[in-house]
């Protein structure tokens, strides 16, 4: 794991967020240097200051862009917005839920992500999943070399990340030339969906997968009996969950195993373990809707997997980082334990010899990404070479 911040799990976890999602080390550079003694600092003041230092270089990488735009270089102010982008989510789900401020900062986050991908021309595409009387929002990626309807993985977010962070990990474009669509959700207690539906987080994830499954079953280019389910940290909840519930998943992947979540509170309340985000229990209320700590411990009581696994009959691939910082390895080895009526169950550790040790492999994501996409297109019938 890279430590920018020897003192600060949360901010180096952000630092290394964003070098998955294309960051520059020389602009990591230039945003973290002064912020040494501010990564000391407690939630609010600390957090106020990398805001300004990683919206400034947003701000500048906008201005650069705009140079490149008026001499017709769209491919360069491209590359420059997107990364624009990536910064300012990096800044904004560090802020307590609700920073003034923070709301039109994500909302500028998606308004360059959506200018940087047309610039540049990239596989994908914002698409809207009719859903309680409003809609989650998803990106939708197009698997390459595929006539007809293509074999497709739909993928959640965790506690806190989004639809483009997952996005600009990388795992749909490793999917895509291995002939497998993506879809990468913003699913309730996430992204769009809490932040400009106020769709807060449910234990029951069949609830919302139903509807992701049914808008995908009326797409020609979609086959129908090919969609696989994957969730990254505590979607390593959702994910298990929802292909225990929905039979139509014809498989499941976990990058970051979360059995038993609502353990994982406890202990955090006994002071164990590392917080992902700051402002922790504000956020994870806002999260799931609960009016105080109670309320929120009282509803992590559903949030585990003991008694759900079981029901899961198609194929699953459990993954989990050797040193996971946040979830313990136990928990990995108790969903695979679980998977006793899976017809192709397995557990991959990733070790110091592949990378991808800590939480979700958001330490080193490629090796890690690129043997799950391997096995989501063996399982569903895509190609690896």
């Amino acid at each position: 794991m890279f430590k920018y911040f020897p003192t600060n799990y949360v901010w180096n976890l952000s630092v290394d967020l964003a070098l998955e999602m294309g960051a520059r080390i020389g602009e990591i550079e230039a945003m973290c240097a002064p912020l040494h003694e501010a990564a000391k600092a407690p939630d609010a003041a600390g957090t106020q200051a990398f805001r300004a230092t990683w919206v400034r270089m947003a701000d500048q990488l906008c201005e650069l862009a705009a140079e490149d735009q008026a001499r017709g270089r769209l491919l360069s102010a491209g590359e420059k917005i997107s990364r624009a982008a990536s910064y300012l989510i990096t800044a904004e789900r560090l802020q307590a839920h609700d920073a003034p401020g923070r709301l039109a900062l994500y909302r500028r986050h998606l308004t360059l992500f959506g200018e940087g991908a047309r610039l540049t021309h990239e596989n994908v595409e914002r698409v809207e999943i009719p859903y309680e009387g409003r809609h989650l929002s998803a990106l939708y990626v197009r698997a390459e070399g595929v006539q007809g309807a293509a074999p497709l993985l739909v993928q959640v977010n965790g506690l806190d990340s989004t639809k483009e962070m997952k996005y600009r990990v990388g795992l749909p474009a490793w999917l895509a030339r291995r002939g497998v669509s993506s879809l990468v959700v913003d699913q309730p207690g996430t992204g769009e969906a809490l932040r400009l539906q106020g769709l807060t987080a449910r234990f029951d994830s069949e609830h919302w997968a139903r509807r992701v499954v049914d808008w995908l079953e009326q797409r020609d280019d979609v086959d129908a009996r090919r969609i696989g389910l994957e969730g990254v940290s505590l979607g390593g909840y959702f994910c298990p969950r929802a292909v225990a519930f929905e039979p139509r998943f014809a498989c499941g992947v976990v990058w970051g195993a979360n059995h038993d979540w609502r353990d994982v509170q406890k202990r955090r309340l006994e002071r164990e373990g590392d917080l992902p985000v700051p402002h922790y229990w504000a956020h994870v209320c806002w999260v799931w809707g609960a009016k105080d700590i109670d309320d929120f411990m009282r509803i992590a009581e559903n949030v585990h997997l003991d008694g759900v696994v079981e029901r899961i009959r198609v194929p699953f691939l459990v993954t989990h980082g050797e040193k996971d910082s946040q979830i313990p390895l136990k928990w990995a080895h108790r969903t695979y334990e679980q998977l006793v009526n899976s017809p192709k169950r397995e557990l991959k550790v990733f070790t110091d010899r592949e990378g991808g040790v800590q939480h979700s492999s958001f330490d080193n994501s490629i090796n890690a990404g690129q043997y799950i996409a391997d096995w989501v297109a063996e399982t569903l019938g895509a190609r690896t070479r």
